[in-house]
């Protein structure tokens, strides 16, 4: 349906804004997420935005998504390898226009599967970051032993100091809680090292200002690589330089094994029967690290949820995505950030010691 004659206010329900164009896969792949996400949403409401003649005609076969969509035009897409400064200065860019309606309170979240630097850019010019935050993070979940883990930072912000890293804990804490439903997640430091006088100084600072705070229950400590697919804790915080890496490494690690396993099973007869009777255990663990499960990374730290889809995802991955956001804005992720950081403006505001030791190598 057109924007015209309605009204997301008189609903009483919690809206969305959706970038109808961005995505390798394009409008077809979101309106046929958002189909998905009607059922486990039906009383979301979309604002769907971008090419008004395209997105109606995908919603005419896909009635379950038209039932929640109202669509507002946009006359123009950021394209994926456009520069997050030229995006910036396309303002009816259907990406634009999302962000618009958060920034308005039109919407409570946007999702967005396209290009990821321009959306981060948008989102804090439009958006903007939260009071007593200085830079907003990305985050997301993954798949570990023990069952999920929230990293943060992934890449928005490569260098970070030790205030940095706890404004990330705060931020991570708030967000395992609204979107794992953990009543008291736990927290951890990526580090070189678990013991105490391992890493740099910004690390043992941002430490011992968590240990002090009202974190300080939930503060594991260090942890190390290995105890991110351990489950040691909840939570992994790190800097968005090494969170990437560990990204890509434990992505790359993945598909190295999956790798294997097909050669191993196809190599020979015995391997073909040996797949056969492993195979139901092989499904339901593809299933598990079904990567589109985890779809949905989020810009934490923002005055609204802003979910960013990954671009090569399917319908099932992209409504994922949708459930990312729409679980922040439910369980009101932005306010219990606001409230731990009041908490915790006393330590956050105390100055890094000069005199600390320097940082302990890897051992």
């Amino acid at each position: 349906m057109s924007e015209t004659g309605s009204s997301f206010s008189e609903t009483g329900s919690y809206t969305l804004a959706i970038d109808g164009m961005g995505g390798d896969g394009g409008s077809e792949v979101v309106v046929a997420g958002l189909a998905i996400a009607a059922d486990r949403h039906p009383s979301a409401r979309i604002l769907l935005v971008g090419d008004e003649a395209k997105l109606s005609g995908l919603l005419s076969r896909h009635p379950r998504a038209a039932a929640i969509c109202t669509i507002r035009p946009a006359r123009s897409a950021i394209s994926m390898d456009m520069k997050p400064t030229a995006a910036l200065r396309v303002r009816d860019s259907s990406m634009r226009l999302a962000m618009d309606a958060v920034a308005q309170g039109e919407a409570q979240g946007v999702v967005s599967a396209g290009n990821s630097g321009a959306m981060l850019a948008l989102a804090k010019i439009v958006v903007k970051t939260l009071p007593g935050i200085t830079r907003p993070a990305m985050a997301a979940i993954s798949p570990t032993t023990r069952g999920d883990v929230v990293m943060l930072d992934l890449g928005a912000n490569v260098a970070c100091d030790w205030r940095n890293l706890v404004e990330f804990a705060v931020m991570g804490e708030a967000f395992a809680k609204a979107v794992l439903g953990l009543p008291a997640p736990t927290i951890g430091l990526l580090n070189v090292g678990s013991e105490e006088l391992k890493g740099d100084d910004r690390l043992r600072q941002a430490a011992e200002v968590l240990r002090g705070s009202s974190l300080g229950r939930q503060f594991h400590g260090f942890v190390e690589g290995h105890d991110i697919t351990a489950g040691t804790t909840d939570v992994v915080v790190t800097d968005g330089f090494t969170g990437n890496v560990a990204l890509k490494t434990g992505e790359g690690a993945l598909k190295m094994a999956f790798t294997l396993l097909r050669q191993v099973f196809t190599s020979s007869l015995l391997g073909r029967i040996g797949y056969l009777l492993v195979r139901p255990g092989l499904e339901r663990m593809k299933e598990w690290l079904d990567p589109r499960r985890y779809n949905g990374a989020v810009f934490v730290g923002l005055n609204g949820v802003v979910v960013k889809s990954h671009g090569g995802t399917d319908a099932e991955g992209f409504a994922a995505a949708v459930d990312v956001a729409m679980d922040m804005v439910t369980h009101r992720f932005n306010d219990g950030i606001r409230e731990r950081l009041a908490r915790m403006e006393s330590l956050t505001s105390v100055k890094a010691n000069p005199d600390q030791s320097q940082a302990v190598p890897a051992s």
